[in-house]
């Protein structure tokens, strides 16, 4: 009797769920939010450089591109903390049955979504 199924399930079988996309996510975002603390490290060394330096650096981030990673800068450090507020939670076994696991995934999302907009009315 051979069987020709695969021994271990892999990426073809699995189907993407809320809990994989959002830890997938949870790990870009951290990675994310590492390429922006070198990116304020320059506009910090712009900024203690001289006036020149640091217009370039503000004409840079001030740009729609500049911008636009601001904004997803903005919604990966609020994703993230939400995100860890949530795994916060987990760690002293609250929240860990499968319908509050997608209801505070849901939340988390969307508290994202409302925080970074918030932050970006508030400071334009």
């Amino acid at each position: 009797m051979t069987n020709k199924r695969p021994l271990s399930p892999h990426l073809q079988i699995y189907q993407p769920q809320l809990t994989s996309l959002m830890s997938i996510l949870h790990r870009l975002s951290g990675v994310f939010l590492s390429l922006g603390s070198v990116v304020l490290a320059c506009w910090l060394i712009a900024a203690a450089s001289g006036a020149e330096s640091y217009q370039q650096a503000q004409d840079l981030l001030s740009s729609w591109l500049g911008l636009l990673l601001l904004f997803g800068w903005s919604f990966a450090l609020f994703y993230h903390l939400c995100n860890g507020i949530r795994h916060l939670f987990w760690d002293i076994g609250l929240g860990m049955d499968i319908p509050m696991v997608y209801l505070s995934g849901k939340l988390v999302l969307v508290a994202s979504f409302a925080l970074t907009v918030l932050a970006w009315w508030l400071a334009l």
